[in-house]
């Protein structure tokens, strides 16, 4: 072709940018975006459409991989360069990057998914009509045998859901049929792809998957035949969410148009769906009665345990009635049990064989059962709390599995293993002759046990697990990307409703401070910040750091601080929390010297939301006046210059504007400025300020490592 063919596109820029070398398609794709914005602010919608015909039909159609690759980054930089004006481009963009998914070629597949993963990141909602093609790509890039593929697909499938799960006008009666059909197929990939995306949108009771009941039932009843264990546990927890959730609101489903599906399926020769409800009551019976039946001399604590493990996956018919044999005799055993009084949990101690029965109780914990897992987790609670001194001793060997616990896909299992890791934390060695029996404490009672009663002497520093505990759990973090994301702020609120959550953020600070892997703490000390800015659990520390008036309280700020230094913008919002905001002007003003990415953006705009939102109303009043006043203006405005022109620099200007000029009276009551105008507290700052710089120096180094690294190891990309 001629330099003619490919305008608006100069050859040079058509060499570049399908160069084998990433560098220069990169560079070819900065002088596209530039060109878009161009043709954008002049509004040339013809030369728009010749740029994306050309990259998405005359490159495209070249069998050459590097010119496909160029044609995507291509594609790619016209969306980053319309922005929000691609919308009216979707389809012209989306089309030939779908297209490209089932290439043979693994790096332009990898390309591909990268592509539509920057498209869809700016459009969101306005690809919903193309869905359907989306799904189908997703779906078949859940089984490429290329790991880097699927690792990409990965991250793309994750930005699908959340367009989805966030969007009104999803309609999940379109998604109904695409599932259904993955689900009927016997590929192991689309079946877990197909029950995963039920799992996604039934999390969002506003998309109104759980009225399409009847259609999944039976596509689910089928998946459970699967040979593959985790296909299987991941239909079998979701069913039980289906279930749960029509015991809370049967309204939401027709019944009807689900009794035939039922009584089918209720005469199926599959083992699992004949027994499994009568099996898990018999279960839960026989489990029950063992708990209460802890005390009693005729039992044999260490062999009735075992029945934990009956599971609806391992029983044949005669197991079924050997169970429902062993559950009369243990109804019959009860009557005698209740009819005797309460004995010394010394005594209890030397019945039962603990060693035996911990052992027993820890191998359950790897059990593929939910069901399993979750009564095994509170039998090891009940003996800490009925046998705290004699259970001690076993701590080591339940510390592991309980810890493991913690990357269980069961929110349950989740939830119960911190209760677990929160009582070794807190449980001290105790002499056995000073050991009185004592009320048995359910799971469900510790874990409702508020932040506010959380004030009870518990010496957590002086326990061996306690930051054993912390420090297993961060490399646990630091080592799955995905349980920091799904699960990193669940687990940390949990742990601060059963501990005290002062203590937690000090600790969790004080380890998170030698932290090597730079990048993690960075994004779990803006996790961290989130959840003290928001979370109901940690309102009296918030309010704490708010009202700033004890050297406790400046303390816990200082500790914080030096952690928070790994995070810019997390650490911003703790000095506007603890009204430090003359140190705050001092912190941006050295925001020019880090490197402003586009995740530093990201979180500027989130902190302007929060700013906007209930949580600062208190910071927002403070600009009616005060002595305060100036150095929060001067911060807001230092915000409002490092943001680019979209909704959050708009939605501060605005607020900004609003305020009363600088030289206007106080229209604050005294009251509401006495926390302001206290004296300063007896905090170097400029120590803490020169930590900041150290520690972002530090980033910035270690950024650099990882990109070279990154250049090295994706040479193609």
């Amino acid at each position: 072709m001629t330099e003619r063919d490919y305008a608006p596109l100069s050859s040079a820029c058509v060499r570049g940018l399908c160069d084998k070398v990433y560098e220069k398609r990169k560079f070819a794709g900065g002088e596209i975006e530039k060109m878009v914005k161009d043709f954008s602010d002049a509004n040339n919608t013809n030369q728009i459409k010749r740029l994306i015909r050309v990259l998405g039909q005359d490159l495209m159609s070249s069998t050459n991989p590097n010119v496909k690759n160029g044609a995507l980054m291509g594609l790619s930089s016209v969306a980053v360069g319309l922005g929000k004006g691609c919308v009216s481009y979707v389809g012209e963009l989306t089309h030939p990057i779908v297209a490209c998914l089932s290439e043979s070629e693994a790096r332009v597949r990898y390309a591909a998914a990268e592509a539509l993963f920057n498209v869809l990141k700016i459009v969101r909602g306005a690809a919903l009509p193309y869905f359907p093609i989306i799904f189908d790509a997703l779906a078949r890039l859940a089984a490429d045998p290329e790991p880097q593929v699927k690792q990409g697909a990965e991250l793309l499938d994750r930005l699908v859901k959340d367009i989805v799960t966030e969007s009104a006008s999803f309609s999940a009666g379109a998604f109904v049929p695409l599932a259904r059909e993955r689900m009927y197929s016997r590929v192991a990939s689309a079946r877990q792809f197909a029950v995963a995306w039920v799992c996604a949108l039934d999390a969002a009771p506003a998309l109104g998957l759980r009225a399409h009941l009847p259609d999944l039932l039976d596509p689910l009843f089928t998946v459970l035949d699967d040979p593959n264990p985790e296909i299987r546990r991941m239909c079998e927890v979701q069913l039980n969410e289906f279930l749960r959730s029509i015991r809370k609101d049967p309204s939401q489903v027709d019944f009807q148009a689900m009794i035939n599906i039922l009584i089918t399926h209720a005469q199926s020769t599959e083992e699992l769906l004949q027994v499994c409800k009568e099996i898990r009551e018999i279960a839960a019976t026989v489990n029950l009665q063992l708990i209460k039946l802890v005390e009693s001399e005729s039992e044999s604590p260490e062999a009735a345990l075992k029945e934990l493990t009956i599971d609806e996956k391992a029983q044949t018919e005669n197991d079924k009635q050997e169970t429902i044999k062993k559950s009369t005799e243990e109804n019959q055993n009860k009557e005698s049990a209740e009819s005797k009084d309460s004995e010394e949990s010394g005594t209890m101690g030397e019945k039962l064989n603990l060693v035996a029965v911990v052992g027993v109780l820890t191998q359950m914990l790897h059990h593929n059962s939910v069901h399993t897992k979750i009564a095994a987790l509170d039998w090891i609670l009940h003996l800490y709390n009925k046998l705290p001194s004699e259970m001690y001793p076993q701590t080591e060997t339940v510390f592991s599995p309980a810890l493991g616990a913690l990357t269980d896909g069961s929110d349950e299992v989740v939830r119960r293993a911190i209760a677990l890791l929160a009582e070794i934390c807190s449980c001290q060695p105790q002499p056995a002759a000073t050991t009185t029996t004592t009320t048995t404490t359910t799971t469900t009672a510790a874990m409702a046990t508020s932040v506010e009663n959380a004030e009870l002497p518990v010496d957590l520093e002086a326990s061996p697990y306690y930051y054993k505990f912390l420090k297993a759990l961060l490399r646990l973090l630091a080592a799955d990307e995905n349980l920091l994301e799904d699960r990193g702020a669940f687990i940390i609120r949990q742990l601060c409703v059963l501990l005290p959550a002062e203590e937690v953020y000090r600790a969790l600070a004080r380890t998170l401070r030698g932290e090597r892997e730079l990048r993690f703490a960075g994004r779990l000390v803006d996790v961290l910040s989130a959840i003290l800015l928001t979370a109901p659990e940690l309102h009296l520390t918030r309010r704490r750091l708010r009202a700033f008036r004890d050297p406790s309280t400046h303390a816990l700020f200082q500790s914080l601080y030096q952690c928070w230094c790994h995070s810019g913008v997390a650490l911003l919002a703790l000095c506007l929390l603890t009204h430090n905001y003359a140190h705050c002007n001092r912190l941006i003003s050295t925001f020019g010297d880090l490197e402003i990415t586009v995740e530093f953006l990201t979180e500027i705009d989130k902190l302007v939301q929060l700013i906007e939102s209930p949580i600062f109303a208190y910071l927002r009043l403070e600009l009616l006046g005060g002595r305060q006043s100036a150095a929060l203006r001067g911060a807001l405005f230092g915000l409002l210059m490092l943001l680019p022109q979209g909704a959050a620099f708009h939605a501060l200007r605005h607020r900004l504007h609003t305020a009363p000029p600088p030289d206007a009276p106080c229209l604050l009551p005294d009251s509401e400025t006495a926390m302001a105008t206290e004296g300063a507290p007896d905090i170097d700052f400029e120590a803490l300020l020169d930590e900041f710089r150290r520690v972002q120096a530090a980033h910035r180094h270690y950024r650099l490592a990882e990109r070279r690294i990154d250049r090295r190891d994706r040479p193609y990309l």
